[in-house]
């Protein structure tokens, strides 16, 4: 069993006035085979822990690790955390024309395995994974999402997941941008992926619509930089209901 363990992170952003702190003490858990929903406000941080943990350069870790199984990957370089075992699912996935799918692929696969795919064996592995996205098979020789709509660059995100297959999963936002035709295929990609694996899943999200579909172990909610609050699914169910409003004021209600 893999496990990824984020203890007391604190990250910070380079802002006109100055650092600004966003993260301010994160703790957090996750083992093989559990998938964790993290919900909170706009602003709360949740993207900047995803981008944190795969090593963005924006963020500046000013204290904490993140472990994944032992081994701090905070010292490592993002293409050895790939290596390691770690995947993010962008919120806003980048276009890079003049590169195809295909090819962006197969490299992304090299360099994770250690060594490239036999072509027989990956043409058919890539081919699987598209018809379950329902992934026109065209899209292959078009440029890394150049052109895509929301719903094709997110399944494209997803593909990527199911190819590269790594031990920990984090999806910031996965379900943003999608109609529910977009969503339910795509969340049967993450699932389908989940059955035949043992990934943990870090799931960022604002709304509860996605975890009708990818059903969470544990929920986590977050504000102000930190988790306010942990629980199972009925969590939630009480966000669905209720709102972020009982935690976003006893934020505000903390002694300075």
């Amino acid at each position: 069993m893999s496990t990824l363990e984020i203890r007391d992170l604190h990250v910070e952003v380079e802002t006109e006035s100055g650092p600004k702190e966003i993260l301010r003490g994160v703790d957090l858990t996750v083992n093989s085979n559990e998938t964790h929903a993290i919900m909170g406000p706009n602003g709360s941080g949740k993207s900047t822990l995803a981008y944190s943990i795969a090593g963005h350069p924006k963020y500046t870790v000013t204290r904490g690790e993140v472990l994944l199984d032992g081994e701090n990957v905070l010292e490592m370089a993002v293409d050895e955390r790939a290596r390691a075992g770690l995947f993010l699912a962008m919120q806003y996935p980048v276009e890079v024309p003049g590169v195809s799918m295909s090819n962006f692929l197969r490299s992304a696969a090299t360099a994770t395995r250690g060594e490239a795919p036999k072509v027989r064996h990956w043409v058919k592995e890539v081919k699987t994974a598209m018809t379950d996205l329902e992934i026109d098979p065209s899209f292959a020789e078009r440029s890394v999402n150049e052109g895509f709509s929301g719903g094709e660059k997110k399944r494209h995100e997803v593909l990527q997941l199911a190819l590269l297959k790594p031990k920990f999963a984090v999806l910031d936002e996965t379900d943003s941008g999608l109609d529910v035709d977009a969503l339910r295929v795509v969340s049967k990609g993450v699932n389908d992926y989940k059955a035949q694996s043992d990934v943990g899943v870090l799931l960022i999200t604002h709304y509860t619509r996605i975890l009708r579909y990818i059903a969470p172990d544990r929920v986590h909610v977050f504000v102000n930089g930190r988790v306010a609050e942990s629980g199972g699914p009925e969590l939630a169910e009480e966000l669905e209901a209720n709102g972020y409003e009982r935690f976003t004021t006893a934020k505000e209600e903390q002694p300075a």
